[in-house]
């Protein structure tokens, strides 16, 4: 449709999890990176010409060279990307948390960059490992990196608060001393910064409050880099912190764009919980918000408050762009949308039949190791879906199990798998771990005589997850109705008397996992798989 039109943009714009969104426009490009912790690809990249439509283009680091997740905590790894634009390069900084536990945040932090959004991506630039959430400001020659510094010392909340480094571009190095940041008064745990220059000011979007419910947009601003900055006066850009009931909750995290005409938007993170501030099942989401500047120079959001529909800036053409086949698995490559648990997708583990879209998976470690599982998984991205494939599997003993699993972490996920009894026998089971105590249902279990042909099955309708299976008989339901608010953030956050067990923040995945715990990789074919939203 040509000519000057009105569009709306519906969110959240990415469902499921996309958290801490870093927005850019190129030209008539927009893009958004987000946060992908133990999953790869690392940092989710999308597209779109209007901020109505995003195409996914999959993770921009797919590679040991560009990202290690070996032994990385549930929740850790890449955490908050930034992605940038100078010098006809993209500028992508990210941190890889290795351990957040006993009030201890390493997190080394590097830049890559590409000539192209689809890469190639150059070998990482090391920068420091003094805090996380690295983000980057291009000002002419110049650049600087802005993080938080994190404080491991008990008694000292954390945070030291932030600062800024120059960025050396030529030379691709951070060069002098980092410059500390003075925040404004009472400012707290301030996390997630985003510097920006606007006329003659700094100013400073930061994420506040946390993680959770209090979670909310700030803004602050300097004539000078160090400050000291004021907070707007009318409070925070955007947050549903006093207001409970609405659809879109934990509002913050965000990044500003501005649209070729000029005017702003803003990206940001939110939650949509099962029932009042209740369980997060699919994660954090990236959300869009337009912005107005007012008369004295302050950025403001048109209520203040995450709101599910919000108008689209005008555009000379408004489409929708090419939508990838998100829902199968059907080429040479994984697609866009498929992930996978630690490491690459490489040949030794994982292989696709581009004729016939079968999928063969040799199984790797338990679930509880930190590196060499085999599970290729996507996001829920509805509170009503459905995922499906067709497997075949021979296990040889009770080491063996292959199926589908509705996944978060290390910790919690359920599992409906082929597996071998003690007599040898093929079998249907269930497994599933809860906050890190497994069952087996070996009394609901069914005996498969003939594996081939099996299709095994989830559904998700808000807090109910149930499993079926179809032998040739058509749909069966296999098992009782099961709670899928143990794969929610909020289920999956676990504290210790000193601190931190394990912390929530990827969502809900669902997917195809094989295990050999003989170390011999027994392979399990899947096919004809799909993920529906309802």
């Amino acid at each position: 449709m040509r000519g000057s039109a009105v569009g709306v943009i519906r969110n959240p714009v990415l469902p499921g999890s996309h958290p801490d969104p870093s927005i850019l426009r190129v030209g008539e490009d927009y893009y958004l990176a987000t946060s992908t912790f133990e999953w790869y690809p690392g940092v989710r990249l999308h597209h779109s010409r209007d901020l109505v439509h995003w195409r996914p283009l999959g993770g921009a680091l797919d590679s040991l060279r560009l990202l290690d997740l070996t032994g990385c905590p549930d929740s850790g790894g890449v955490w908050a990307p930034n992605l940038t634009h100078a010098d006809g390069l993209f500028h992508l900084v990210y941190s890889n948390v290795s351990t957040y536990a006993g009030g201890f945040t390493d997190c080394p932090n590097h830049l890559v960059t590409a000539p192209s959004i689809d890469g190639p991506w150059s070998d990482p630039v090391p920068l420091h490992a003094r805090g996380f959430d690295p983000s980057l400001l291009h000002v002419g020659d110049e650049s600087l990196l802005v993080n938080l510094v994190h404080d491991w010392r008990p008694g000292h909340g954390g945070s030291a608060g932030l600062e800024a480094t120059r960025y050396d571009r030529t030379a691709r190095r951070l060069v002098g001393e980092p410059v500390r940041i003075e925040l404004p008064p009472g400012a707290g745990w301030i996390e997630g910064p985003n510097l920006y220059r606007r006329g003659d000011r700094y100013y400073l979007i930061t994420a506040d409050g946390g993680t959770g419910y209090d979670h909310q947009v700030t803004v602050a601003r300097s004539r000078t880099l160090a400050g000291p900055y004021e907070r707007d006066p009318a409070g925070p850009l955007l947050t549903a912190r006093d207001h409970p009931d609405l659809p879109l909750q934990k509002a913050g995290h965000g990044s500003l764009v501005d649209t070729p005409d000029g005017s702003s938007y803003l990206a940001y993170l939110a939650a949509r919980p099962e029932g009042r501030r209740g369980p997060c099942i699919l994660g954090r989401e990236t959300a869009l918000s337009p912005v107005h500047w007012t008369a004295d120079g302050w950025p403001r959001t048109p209520t203040g408050l995450p709101e599910a529909a919000v108008g689209a800036p005008p555009t000379a053409v408004l489409y929708s762009e090419r939508k990838e086949s998100a829902d199968r698995i059907e080429a040479p490559v994984l697609g866009p949308d498929w992930s996978t648990l630690r490491r690459p997708a490489s040949p030794d583990w994982i292989s696709l039949d581009e004729s016939s879209g079968r999928l063969r998976l040799h199984g790797g470690r338990s679930p509880q190791s930190l590196s060499d599982a085999s599970l290729v998984a996507r996001r829920v991205t509805a509170r009503r879906c459905s995922f499906e494939t067709a497997v075949d599997f021979r296990p040889a003993g009770f080491q063996h199990l292959a199926g589908v699993t509705a996944y978060y972490n290390t910790r919690n996920w359920y599992f409906l798998h082929l597996t071998a009894d003690d007599t040898g026998r093929t079998v249907l089971r269930r497994a599933s771990c809860d906050r890190g105590v497994t069952t087996v249902d070996e009394q609901g279990e069914e005996h498969i005589a003939e594996p081939a042909g099996l299709r095994l099955g989830i559904d998700l309708d808000g807090p109910t997850l149930r499993f079926r299976r179809d032998l040739g008989d058509g749909w069966q339901p296999f098992g009782p109705a099961l709670d899928a608010t143990v794969l929610s953030d909020e289920h999956a956050e676990e504290h210790d008397p000193g601190g931190i067990r394990a912390l929530g923040f990827t969502g809900a995945f669902v997917g195809l996992w094989a295990w050999d715990l003989t170390g011999r990789q027994l392979a399990a074919e899947f096919s004809d798989t799909h993920y529906r939203t309802h």
